[in-house]
């Protein structure tokens, strides 16, 4: 019997792995309706709608303004104070202040909305493969499933990498699917609720290089949880791990580099480099610096963070990660 049929086979009967990736699903499916619901589709009545509502604010604020002038003026002739002694400054703002652009619904526009779509799946996606595969391994080493397999299979090496495929197929089986599915709902609800306009060639190639990005950060994070679940043994040295990285390393550590005053103090969180990786460049600035112009306006320093150094940044992880779990593997007794 083949050893990559068995493990995958054991990755999809774990309750875990289900329940995970049913609740990252229906997260997904939530953030749809989300858009559904919360955007329209831009026609004549809502242009219409949208021009009464400005006409309505320009009345409303012209109002106010003669009310204002006429109890200045009646200030003035009693003598009593008030907020202004220029009674003629207290003017409505012109009709052009009032656009009916600014009254209009949420619309989906797809090219301006759908790349920043691409980030949350790509963070359930890497949640989802962070925590099976921190269970996947960890389970067989705290049940004693490790031990039992390598009576089997003596082979230590070939073991442990044969589940890290079987848990990236996996993967790979349920975010490409599900990449594909969010690129087709998203682009029924633009069509539904929004526009699909201005869609070229180049935007698309883009989006897919985006969505192909998040499958790699979630394969990133499965074969990280993996790897510190098996240096550990157990699927909490994972987890504990995780919730230890962003709790104390990354709000800890923000917080004390913004008391220090650290220059671009988000270039030590590994967030920034997620998103980034998402992005492909990320600028960060630095307020507490002054880069004066020509004309003598305040510009801040700017640091950008581009996806080769997120890349960079990754990869170290994983090779660090699965060589000390392949290292321990081979060097450690099997009790």
């Amino acid at each position: 019997m083949s050893l990559f049929r068995t493990e995958l086979r054991r990755l999809a009967k774990r309750r875990l792995a289900r329940w995970m990736t049913a609740g990252g699903l229906l997260v997904l499916v939530l953030v749809a309706l989300g858009m559904f619901v919360s955007n329209q589709k831009i026609g004549p009545e809502q242009w219409a709608a949208a021009e009464r509502s400005a006409e309505q604010d320009y009345r409303s604020q012209a109002r106010w303004s003669e009310e204002e002038r006429a109890n200045c003026e009646r200030a003035k002739t009693s003598g009593t104070e008030f907020h202004t002694t220029d009674c003629a400054s207290i003017n409505s703002p012109p009709r052009e202040a009032f656009q009916a652009r600014w009254y209009l619904p949420s619309t989906f526009e797809f090219r301006e909305t759908f790349g920043k779509l691409l980030v949350p799946l790509a963070a359930i996606l890497g949640l989802i493969g962070f925590v099976v595969g921190a269970s996947f391994i960890g389970a067989e080493w705290s049940t004693g499933g490790m031990m039992n397999l390598l009576l089997w299979r003596p082979r230590r090496m070939t073991v442990l990498l044969t589940k890290l495929g079987a848990l990236l197929t996996g993967l790979l089986a349920v975010a490409l699917p599900a990449t594909a599915a969010w690129f087709g709902g998203m682009w029924l609800i633009a069509n539904w609720r929004g526009t699909t306009e201005r869609m070229t060639a180049g935007v698309w190639q883009s989006f897919l290089l985006t969505g192909l990005r998040g499958i790699v950060l979630a394969l990133v994070a499965a074969t990280v949880g993996f790897a510190l679940a098996s240096l550990g043994r157990h699927t909490a040295m994972a987890l504990g791990g995780a919730i230890a990285v962003m709790v104390v390393g990354q709000i800890g550590l923000g917080i004390l580099l913004e008391l220090a005053g650290v220059r671009f103090a988000e270039a030590w969180l590994l967030p920034t480099y997620a998103l980034a990786w998402m992005a492909k460049t990320i600028t960060l600035q630095d307020w507490q610096s002054c880069n004066a112009t020509f004309t003598g306006e305040c510009q801040p320093a700017t640091l950008d963070i581009t996806w080769q150094h997120s890349s960079a940044l990754f990869t170290v992880g994983v090779v660090l990660f699965l060589g000390a779990a392949l290292w321990t593997m081979r060097r450690r007794d099997i009790t």
